[in-house]
Parts: structure tokens; C-alpha cells; sequence
């Protein structure tokens, strides 16, 4: 059963994932894997590839303007925007400001941490660990599309 939760910001440590910083917020095992709450901070163009998931995840923006890729159709959203993406949905999100954008996302059910987590310790240098993620990926039930 989960228990009630306070996190201060400074017990918040991002993990650096394909250039972005991830923190998360509530983890799965603190839902019973029901959901879990992550903040996604981006760079200019940093961001996941595209890919998909048997899970349903939501973004709302919390600052900047992010350049979302939904079904290979893009949209600029920005601060106040929010997106669902249903599971097996394609999508990729990349920052599209000059300063760093923030988003919250929620996954339900919980799935991507270990995604994040294995990212960060084994894709230190990018573009040359790029091959790894897809590897990652499919460990955690994520499929990752080749470039076109």
C-alpha cells in the first residue's frame, strides 16, 4: 500500500538522460507501479527519439516551448500546453527554446524509471552510446523507430 509523500526540491536529483535532466517526482514503487510523475527538463532539440510504449503518458508544459511529434504530425507547444499520448502511440519531444523547457510527465502504468535510470549510468557519451538505447529500451517494453 503506498504511503503519503513530501518531496523538498532539494532531494531532487536529475538524472542526465540523451542530454536532458530527469527528475522524478513520485516513482513507481511509491504508486504500487500505478503511475509516476517525472520532471523532463530540455535543452534546445534534446529529447527522446521516437518511440513507443504499451503505456499511456501525459505532458503539460511548464515553461518554455517543446516541439512534440505525435504520429509523425509536430506541434509547438508551450508553457500551459498539455499532450496525452495513448500506449503504442509514436512520439518523440525535443526542447524548442533557447532556454531550457520543463516538463511534468506522467505515466500510468508506472514503467519508464528503469528505462531513465539504466540510460543515465550506460549513455554517457552521445552521438557514439546512441546505439545503446534502443537496447535499453526493449528491455523495459519501449521500441524505439531506426532514422529515416
Amino acid at each position: 500500500m503506498s504511503s503519503p509523500k513530501v518531496l523538498k526540491s532539494s532531494q531532487q536529483l536529475p538524472l542526465n538522460v540523451l542530454g536532458t535532466k530527469v527528475s522524478f517526482l513520485c516513482k513507481a514503487q511509491e504508486t504500487d507501479n500505478k503511475w509516476s510523475l517525472m520532471e523532463v527538463r530540455l535543452p534546445l532539440d534534446a529529447g527522446p527519439p521516437p518511440h513507443h510504449h504499451p503505456w499511456d503518458e501525459a505532458y503539460f508544459v511548464t515553461e518554455g516551448k517543446v516541439r512534440f511529434v505525435l504520429d509523425k504530425e509536430e506541434h509547438i507547444v508551450e508553457k500551459g500546453d498539455f499532450i496525452y499520448a495513448p500506449a503504442n502511440t509514436v512520439h518523440a519531444f525535443f526542447g524548442a527554446s533557447e532556454t531550457e523547457s520543463r516538463v511534468l510527465v506522467f505515466d500510468a502504468p508506472s514503467t519508464a524509471g528503469g528505462f531513465f535510470e539504466d540510460c543515465a549510468k550506460e549513455v554517457q557519451v552521445i552521438p557514439e552510446d546512441l546505439e545503446k538505447v534502443p537496447v535499453i529500451g526493449a528491455k523495459y517494453n519501449m521500441h524505439f523507430l531506426k532514422p529515416e
